[in-house]
């Protein structure tokens, strides 16, 4: 079938789907949690020993007790067998922002012929994968091929349910056989317990006696793009590389500024609740849904959870999304820039701090002893994204991220703090030693000194910081929406143990110099905004002023590519960083930026090989073919004594010509390997292979605005961004 009668008969499919059957709705009292093995399943089915025993570890993170695990594995299995599960897998997450399953059968064949069935706490506590085909970043040789799935306990097992039956999920972390981390998930539990360490010091010096076990939460608002299945499937660059590698902007777009909060398409909204009630199944607090700003862009928002948790989550909601979509005839892009000319896809990570003894550490209080403990924790932030700013833009660095960074619906590259205009005045305040009231009713007394109240909300908000606060949480606005949420969680939650490990050690020598602790406080904060208070910014991020300042003024790194982010790794400063929290040895440090090196390298070639192809056996067919009918046209109405003007033809065959020469440039470009670094590598494929991808892309987005509509192969943005 050519690629014109394709389109066509996708619309025809598209404008004829008959709706899917209607569904009774269920509460969301019967149907919460039902498919997770969560304490309160636990408390049920588990001896009472156990239980107390299993819930320490899952709420106060102490050390988990191995003998009880064949009582947990039991009642688990016996549990996910009544709900039709046959098999179970140990669920991991490697570094490549993907998830990753082994499944096992509960079966156990007997020696008379028969089966029962079996899990035992050896099984659930440890598996082994093959790990040879997963990136390791030179940790390991090919050769060496064992790796380990170990149960994390303090995210909760859950059913994934099939047409066809169901699966006993276990979350794991995996490791090599020389117990490096190979996952994401080592690395955000180590982050977790550094930041506790330092959290729980921080706590007490301010004078707190019960301190509960501290931990960062998320909720990370998810965006996505939801395509035809008929469409998609006729664009080879949609289905291998997320996005599209060409296509002419429609003559609509986003400019009304009439499809953000707008209705939600009736296919989509039942597409919507489809995967809510599959989300509360497994006990992901889906919140909030609607019309993101571009035509065909949807919005998915969960209420916080602990950031562990969140994460699983995370990777468990873009499964749903994806899956759900294939039942409903769409594709799901989570690609961060999957159409040129229109808005991205974010995922804006919420990220705070607490306890249940402190609550929300960056939550402002009531009284002054609670203003006072969150001014000293939003200092450490604002010391850790600035030491630590350019390991936050490597953290979210990705060959698909960079498409939408710096645009006018993400952040900049460069890292700053927003903080709303009454907490900025505060910590001016406190940077100069001239404090007074603000322009807010109400004062906070610290009892040394008079210091605004601090009310939520208190300043506008800004959406072109790419860190910002937002009433009682930061929002991490530049996190790509393809990506895992831990990497992001790893280094906010590392740097600020770092920084409420010096303010510890800052504290306790002015303690011990004889200041008192409110104004050993201020103290400390004084010299956290005069060191760092460079990154603290609230104007257009956009602006070409800032950028000039912020590189000049402030020494603040402008990072615009992954090319320049990734280095960042293997920067002095953020080895000792890594190391001193316990966080990531030398070793999976390196490993990091090697495997996400690759990845960025790879993503790239990938689509410079998908562009070349499509360029050669879709559009400059199309392009041939179409000249070859507009000259025996032109040549017919000549016979006749018709003379029409040649400029279209000449246009056309000026541009596949141009395009042509654009593909062999890029296919000799492609060919380079002789590198002497993988950093040249990535350098390379930003610096060369990019721009020439670009030049390809214009002159066949060109021909695509000359040839006739029925002669064009691909489907078109008008088609994908609007007919649903």
């Amino acid at each position: 079938m050519s690629g014109n009668a394709g389109r066509i008969q996708a619309i025809s499919q598209i404008v004829n789907r008959q709706p899917m059957p209607p569904k009774k709705p269920a509460s969301l009292e019967s149907i919460w949690a039902e498919n997770v093995f969560n304490l309160t399943k636990m408390k049920a089915t588990l001896p009472k020993a156990v239980f107390k025993s299993i819930k320490k570890t899952i709420v106060a993170g102490e050390k988990l007790d191995p003998s009880i695990a064949d009582a947990v594995a039991n009642a688990m299995r016996d549990w996910a067998m009544s709900k039709g599960a046959l098999y179970y897998a140990h669920v991991f997450y490697p570094m490549t922002n993907m998830t990753a399953e082994k499944h096992d059968g509960f079966i156990a064949p007997q020696g008379d012929g028969t089966v029962i069935s079996e899990f035992s706490g050896k099984l659930l506590i440890q598996g082994e994968p093959d790990g040879s085909s997963f990136p390791n970043g030179g940790i390991r040789g090919t050769f060496e091929a064992r790796g380990y799935t170990a149960w994390d306990v303090t995210s909760p097992a859950y059913i994934m349910d099939t047409d066809n039956g169901s699966t006993l999920c276990i979350p794991t972390v995996f490791v090599s056989w020389t117990g490096e981390a190979l996952d994401k998930k080592v690395p955000l539990l180590r982050s977790i317990a550094a930041m506790d360490k330092a959290a729980s010091k921080v706590l007490k010096l301010l004078g707190n006696t019960d301190v509960a076990h501290v931990n960062s939460s998320c909720g990370a608002e998810q965006e996505y793009f939801l395509v035809d299945a008929n469409f998609a499937s006729q664009r080879p660059d949609l289905l291998l590389a997320g996005r599209t590698l060409f296509g002419k902007p429609p003559a609509k777009g986003q400019e009304f500024d009439d499809h953000y909060f707008g209705a939600i398409p009736e296919r989509v909204q039942v597409y919507m609740q489809d995967v809510e009630e599959t989300l509360y199944k497994l006990g992901i607090p889906a919140k909030t849904r609607h019309n993101e700003v571009a035509p065909g862009q949807f919005e998915i928002a969960p209420f916080f959870e602990a950031a562990n948790v969140a994460s699983d989550h995370q990777q468990m909601l873009m499964t749903v999304l994806r899956h759900t979509a294939k039942k409903h005839g769409f594709v799901c892009l989570l690609h961060e820039k999957p159409f040129a000319g229109i808005n991205g896809s974010g995922k804006h990570v919420n990220w705070s701090v607490g306890n249940s003894t402190q609550g929300n550490l960056l939550d402002p209080g009531d009284s002054p002893h609670e203003n006072a403990q969150f001014l000293v924790f939003c200092g450490a932030v604002i010391r850790g994204v600035h030491k630590y700013g350019p390991l936050m833009r490597a953290a979210i660095a990705t060959a698909s991220n960079d498409h939408r960074l710096g645009a006018n619906e993400a952040p900049p590259a460069i890292m700053s703090v927003y903080l709303g205009s009454q907490l900025e005045e505060v910590f001016e305040q406190i940077k100069t030693g001239s404090i007074s009231e603000s322009k807010q009713k109400g004062v906070m007394d610290l009892g040394v000194d008079v210091l605004p109240y601090l009310t939520k909300d208190a300043g506008d908000r800004n959406r072109t910081s790419p860190f910002a606060f937002t009433g009682n949480r930061f929002e991490f606005r530049a996190v790509g929406s393809n990506q895992s949420v831990s990497g992001p969680l790893i280094v906010l939650n590392t740097m600020l143990a770092d920084s409420l490990e010096w303010v510890g050690n800052r504290l306790e020598s002015e303690l011990s110099g004889g200041a008192e602790l409110n104004t050993a406080i201020l103290t400390v904060l004084k010299e956290v905004m005069e060191q760092h208070g460079a990154v603290v910014f609230g104007g257009n991020g956009y602006s070409a002023e800032w950028h000039k300042m912020a590189v000049e003024e402030r020494g603040l790194a402008n990072l615009p590519t992954t090319a320049d982010a990734l280095p960042v790794l293997q920067a002095e400063y953020v080895g000792d960083l890594f190391a001193k929290t316990g966080v990531l040895t030398p070793v999976e440090l390196e490993s990091r930026f090697e495997v996400y090196a690759e990845q960025y390298i790879l993503s790239i070639e990938v689509e410079c090989k998908l562009m070349i192809n499509i360029a050669k056996t879709q559009i400059y067919p199309a392009a041939v073919d179409y000249l070859s009918k507009l000259s025996s046209t032109i040549s017919s109405l000549e016979s006749l004594g018709v003379s029409l003007e040649k400029g279209s033809a000449q246009t056309v065959a000026d541009l596949t010509s141009s395009m042509v020469g654009a593909v062999t440039k890029l296919s000799e470009a492609l060919d380079k390997h002789d590198f002497g670094t993988t950093g040249e590598h990535m350098t390379y494929c930003a610096s060369t292979l990019r721009p020439l991808m670009e030049e390809v892309r214009g002159y066949a987005d060109g021909l695509e605005g000359e040839i006739a509509d029925d002669c064009w192969p691909l489907p078109t943005y008008q088609e994908m961004l609007f007919i649903k």
